[in-house]
């Protein structure tokens, strides 16, 4: 399949690359006398809503978006589309818990909160942690337009590999935040661009948009309600709106690129409007990696080409589609190519910034006397440093099974018991340290082993419920062809994979839970474990700063509700007796006045 690309693809491609390069090396000529670490990292605080919405959106709507999305609608239906509400209560939470104290203590480091509320030790520890999970999801993340390179391309894996991270190095190096900020705008523009040019020629290849519900529906892909509360199910509607609700929470409320970007915005209603904004842009990407789903099982519905063994994993599904419809149009294939390069570029930069970031604030900057413009040029050498990190760990991504789920395993297991420690040091004022480093260590424990054993006694089929595919229409030739362009015949290509009602056991095993409960697993245990152990350790005595807790006044909910309140009790005359600043009197009864009392 490899070798489809023509000049005008590898043009496209090019600009793309070129183009994130330049932003950078702009930002860089721009700020090269004024800039210092904290401007590097935070952009200075000076961004608006609109640029930061599109780059939050942009850093999480990466190749995993592109590519594993679809695949996962193709094989499992668009029940996965329910997880807009988990994206909807996500932002609501962020907003109104944890924005209003990052951004009041306007910190460079997400971390760097832990050592306030609690001490260096958990600060420290918090560090670790987001490191790791960072350098793992990003190798991931890496190795998505790879894949995707090495299919439709004459580039081999590593190659893609190695590209995708030196342009990422290159304009996180020069231009910092903020270049991070605009590149992510430019890169938003190709993805959606990249989408839209396959959906489009698949409707057109169809016969229209009615043609792809209708296959969809008879294929049992529009199985949008499911209610079953067994948390062995792969997808249902509690999974994707709780489960999914706590993972984008414990990416959009603590993870350091997120926060890093809202905190850099020039006022807290910017950095809010930003978040609902971002909201929008999800619920985009969202419905069209549901709708390239069902592109892809209208397409490929009476010939599976993973089935019958034309690609290796479901993740080369939108790959290979890219392959057989868009071979025709000069410059649509390297334009979706260059949307999955994008995706990855503006994930992987977010994160190598963010991992610079925490590691000046929170393992340098404490320990040192280094002066701004030493701390700057350290900045780069981290920035440098992580790129080429990230970049050897995406070799893992092999064998780490889909893209998507290895994401979100990597992110629940680390990030769950994160969030669980920073939900108690904002919301309970009686957590304290020795709660706090017991709630996460025992989050970590329970969230490993439950991943562990999950992964060495996988849920069965019957509780993951992969929808029926079939190779029936495929029509091979003596030459070894496929019509759907293949260059090579399965040995087995008349192979059926359906799913047989299979009786549905009684027990729930913990090992066999839905992946998307692996962080709110995490969060939940180290919530109970901190607070028992707070409680058992003098937590009641604790006396903690009010700027590092969420205060009713903070929240949108309560000027909300005292808007209201005043609306309602002027209406019905039921107001204080306080007005314009004056207190009344009874001179308002027509039967006195002062010049007769007087």
């Amino acid at each position: 399949m490899s070798g489809d690309f023509e000049v005008a693809d590898y043009v496209v491609l090019a600009l793309v690359l070129v183009g994130s390069s330049l932003i950078g090396v702009y930002y860089a000529w721009a700020s090269r006398h004024k800039g210092n670490s904290k401007d590097f990292l935070t952009g200075g605080r000076s961004m608006t809503a609109l640029p930061v919405s599109m780059s939050l959106t942009a850093s999480f709507m990466s190749s995993n978006t592109l590519l594993a999305n679809p695949a996962e609608v193709y094989r499992y239906g668009a029940i996965f589309g329910l997880l807009f509400f988990g994206y909807v209560l996500t932002i609501v939470i962020t907003s109104e818990i944890f924005l209003p104290v990052f951004y009041r203590l306007a910190l460079t480091s997400t971390y760097e909160y832990l050592e306030l509320r609690f001490n260096r030790v958990t600060r420290l520890l918090g560090t670790v942690l987001f490191m790791i999970q960072t350098i793992l999801y990003t190798g991931i993340i890496i190795y998505g337009p790879a894949l995707a390179l090495s299919q439709v391309t004459d580039v081999d894996l590593w190659g893609g590999i190695f590209s995708t991270g030196a342009v990422c190095i290159l304009y996180c190096t020069l231009g910092g935040l903020k270049a991070v900020v605009w590149t992510d705008v430019f890169q938003i523009a190709i993805m959606l661009a990249g989408y839209l040019s396959v959906t489009i020629m698949c409707v057109n290849l169809q016969g229209g948009f009615a043609n792809i519900i209708s296959d969809s529906q008879q294929g049992g892909r529009i199985n949008m309600w499911d209610f079953d509360m067994n948390p062995q199910r792969r997808h249902t509607f509690w999974t994707l709106t709780i489960g999914g609700t706590c993972g984008w929470v414990a990416v959009f409320g603590i993870n350091q690129a997120p926060v890093q970007r809202y905190v850099s915005c020039k006022s807290i209603a910017h950095a809010r409007a930003a978040l609902y904004i971002n909201l929008v842009g999800l619920s985009c990407f969202l419905m069209c990696s549901v709708f390239a789903g069902m592109c892809l099982y209208s397409v490929y519905k009476n010939c599976d080409p993973w089935t019958a063994g034309l690609i290796s994993t479901t993740d080369q599904l939108m790959p290979y589609l890219v392959v057989d419809t868009l071979t025709g149009s000069p410059g649509l294939s390297g334009l979706f190519v260059a949307a999955v390069l994008s995706g990855s570029l503006s994930t992987v930069s977010s994160s190598i910034n963010a991992l610079a970031a925490v590691t000046i604030e929170d393992l340098i900057k404490p320990y040192t006397n280094l002066s701004e413009k030493q701390l700057t040029w350290l900045s780069r050498a981290m920035t440098i440093s992580y790129g080429v990190l990230c970049i050897a760990m995406a070799g893992l991504s092999s064998v780490m099974g889909g893209i998507m789920q290895a994401t979100v395993t990597i992110s629940g297991i680390l990030a769950g018991p994160l969030l669980g420690l920073f939900t108690m040091g904002i919301i309970c004022p009686f957590a304290n340290t020795k709660g706090g480093l017991t709630g996460v260590v025992s989050g970590l424990i329970v969230s490993v082993s439950v991943c562990v054993v999950s992964l060495i006694s996988p849920p069965p089929p019957e509780m993951t419920r992969p929808l029926p595919l079939t190779t029936d229409g495929c029509n091979f030739t003596t030459t070894g062809s496929l019509n759907w362009t293949s260059p090579t015949a399965p040995t087995e290509p008349s192979t059926i994979t359906t799913t047989a009602p299979v009786q549905i056991t009684d027990g729930i095993h913990l090992h066999s839970v839905s992946y998307l409960y692996f962080c709110l697993i995490g969060t939940v245990t180290a919530i109970i474990v901190g607070l028992i152990a707070s409680l058992f350790t003098g937590g009641w005595k604790e006396r903690v700063d009010s700027r590092l807790m969420l205060m009713k006044e903070d929240t949108i909910l309560y000027h909300t509700f005292t808007f209201c309140r005043d609306r309602v009790m002027r209406r019905t005359g039921k107001l204080d007796l306080i007005m314009n600043g004056n207190e009344k009197s009874g001179d308002t009864n027509p039967a006195f006045s002062d010049t007769e009392m007087y």
